[in-house]
């Protein structure tokens, strides 16, 4: 039983120190933030940091491998969500706005996160690009479901969208960017579909 509680003890202070420093990145940036900071308003000792974080990278990594687990959760809520892969597609741009709408909002974490470590080589980078090229070919794949033909552009038409969503989402009224955004989801399906049609009418078919 000692060793259990041992266990809980250790797992406790990692998720605190976790906790403490994600609210502080995501609300105040990462490099105005130093560990002694985080230390202490996670109530832990510099040695249980470093038991749990070879130093603050190793943090910063743990933050934003949070960060994509909470989004791909999301995701993966919204494609279980059923209905068309159009529909599909919607409810992932409306688990965008829940996002943008919510308390707190200030951005998209890794983008954030890019704009201080902007050396391609540099691990936090990488990191922000794995998630980055998931996010991609994933809404790619679902809106390749939603007509004929390639969907690169219309994949990367709406990580653009969003990516100025979660921009204008801390600057302007959430609700309207929230609003505008959608109505760029919709527009993209519309134009897919309507591509699909013009190849379909083009193909010489006639229902006569």
């Amino acid at each position: 039983m000692s060793g259990s509680r041992a266990g809980g003890s250790t797992s406790e202070a990692r998720s605190r120190l976790l906790g403490t420093a994600t609210k502080i990145f995501y609300a105040e940036g990462i490099h105005s933030v130093g560990v002694d900071r985080i230390i202490a308003e996670a109530q832990v000792t510099r040695a249980t940091l470093y038991r749990h974080f070879k130093g603050k990278e190793e943090l910063v990594l743990a933050y934003l491998d949070q960060a994509d687990r909470g989004i791909r959760a999301q995701v993966t809520a919204a494609l279980a969500s059923g209905g068309s892969a159009a529909d599909r597609v919607r409810a992932v741009g409306r688990a965008i706005t829940e996002g943008i709408r919510s308390p707190g909002f200030r951005g998209c974490a890794f983008l954030n996160a890019v704009a201080e470590y902007p050396d391609p080589a540099h691990p936090i980078h990488q990191a922000v690009l794995a998630h980055r090229q998931w996010f991609l070919d994933t809404v790619t794949e679902l809106l390749a479901q939603t007509g004929h033909g390639p969907a690169d552009a219309a994949g990367r038409h709406f990580v653009m969208l969003r990516d100025g969503a979660m921009a204008a989402g801390c600057l302007f009224d959430p609700k309207l960017i929230s609003e505008t955004f959608l109505q760029g989801v919709e527009a993209l399906l519309q134009a897919r579909t309507a591509s699909a049609l013009d190849r379909f009418s083009g193909s010489g078919f006639s229902g006569s």
